[in-house]
């Protein structure tokens, strides 16, 4: 959403300060801000006993971050070596860590079961066959739904979607799990990004436990945990409300109350919520540095598409401020960057307050898949992560990319094949 008033309160009267020592441009994430929602969420999901979050790492890939989900007791949802490194660098356990495989390679399988394993979450039946020996005593597998459910305006068509074991495949992907030696078993599904509604996701904590019965019924296997996902959305624009987190925990606390009573026990719920924990959490700063007028008007600032793709590649909203311009008349403007690509654009036809050069801008929700999904085209480079902490410090947890580092992967040792 757009970032809170106590953020803003925090932020905005050290922005320049901030500005001058470190530069422009920066992503800042606010601590305070990701520990709240953090707590607010275990607090909504207490009545669940063993509840856990696993953090989703390819939201906001930094140590630091990671650092901060570790100290409230969550996990790691990983899809990658890199994440797993990031995230047994923290301290994580195997217990810790959920590794949700996507066309997985031999050799992410041995990472994944280095330094004691993970949670091996499987994302295909072929895989059962390709897990190394010894087979993990503990499996889960990405369940797709297919026609049987339909997809939020995001993530789209269960049908086409290239995750999880089918419907009619589940059963016998536990049975195969368990011939290789599985003794115990958790069940995943995510169906949804960015969904506001909550009722959604009741809906898909409700699918998740029928097939989890659905297994339990066909094979007498109990599960030790059903994760529903993320997906938990964020409002992006000012107008958009928020997730009804509070209704939302009630109506699934409520599912796993009655699965107990019919059953005698029940799975402990699980999710991974990465968007929804930092991304409000997170701005990019950055220095308007010309204008431009043709058709448009454009304000050129020193940002660009390797800092935040989700306008460009989504036309996705995010909000901006102008802080220092209140006052002033508004114009319709599209704010963009150096990029080599039309697209490379923050806002297009958006109403701000008259912007100068020099004036800093503040694009909001970019604590997660902001500096994360960014790249080096054109050679334009990844910027640095700024730390606003709880006692006020700013601290550096991320440095600018440079131009060696650009270099760096053409500097070997010379190799050829003579063919």
């Amino acid at each position: 959403m757009p970032m809170s008033d106590a953020f803003k309160q925090r932020l905005f009267p050290e922005l320049e300060r901030i500005a001058e020592h470190f530069g422009t441009p920066f992503h800042i994430y606010d601590e305070a801000g990701i520990l709240d929602t953090g707590a607010r969420l275990k607090e909504a999901f207490a009545g669940i006993e063993g509840f856990q979050e696993y953090y989703a790492v390819k939201a906001l890939p930094n140590l630091k971050i990671l650092e901060l989900m570790k100290r409230m007791g969550f996990g790691f949802d990983c899809s990658s070596i890199p994440e797993l490194v990031m995230a047994r660098r923290v301290g994580a356990g195997p217990m810790e860590i959920m590794f949700t495989s996507n066309n997985t390679a031999p050799h992410e399988f041995t990472a994944a079961a280095a330094d004691g394993g993970c949670i091996l979450n499987l994302d295909d039946i072929s895989l059962i066959a390709k897990v190394p020996e010894p087979f993990p005593e503990l499996i889960c597998f990405r369940y797709n739904p297919g026609p049987r459910r339909t997809g939020n305006v995001i993530i789209g068509n269960p049908v086409e979607a290239k995750y999880g074991v089918t419907h009619n495949q589940v059963v016998d992907a536990y049975r195969q799990a368990r011939e290789r030696g599985a003794k115990r078993f958790g069940l995943h599904t995510m169906v949804a990004s960015n969904e506001l509604d909550y009722t959604y996701m009741v809906e898909t904590a409700r699918m998740i436990l029928e097939v989890a019965e659905l297994v339990m019924n066909e094979l007498g296997i109990r599960f030790e945990f059903v994760n529903i996902g993320g997906g938990f959305g964020i409002p992006y624009r000012p107008d958009d409300s928020p997730l009804d987190l509070a209704r939302m925990s009630r109506e699934i606390t409520a599912l796993f109350d009655d699965f107990r009573a019919r059953h005698g026990q029940a799975p402990r719920m699980v999710m991974e919520s990465g968007r929804w924990m930092t991304g409000p959490h997170g701005v990019l700063v950055t220095r308007a540095i010309n204008h431009k007028d043709t058709y448009r008007r454009y304000i050129g600032v020193d940002a660009c598409m390797s800092s935040l793709m989700r306008p460009a590649i989504y036309g996705a909203y995010h909000h901006i401020d102008v802080p220092g311009a209140e006052g002033r008349p508004t114009e319709v403007v599209d704010v963009v960057g150096s990029l080599c690509e039309n697209n490379d654009k923050f806002a297009v036809q958006r109403e701000l307050p008259r912007i100068e050069e020099g004036d800093l801008l503040v694009i909001h929700d970019t604590g997660a898949h902001g500096h994360a999904m960014g790249f080096q085209y054109n050679g334009r480079l990844r910027p640095q992560e700024l730390l606003l902490r709880a006692d006020g410090r700013v601290e550096l947890i991320r440095r600018a990319e440079t131009l060696d580092d650009y270099l760096a992967t053409q500097t070997f040792e010379p190799r050829t094949l003579a063919l």
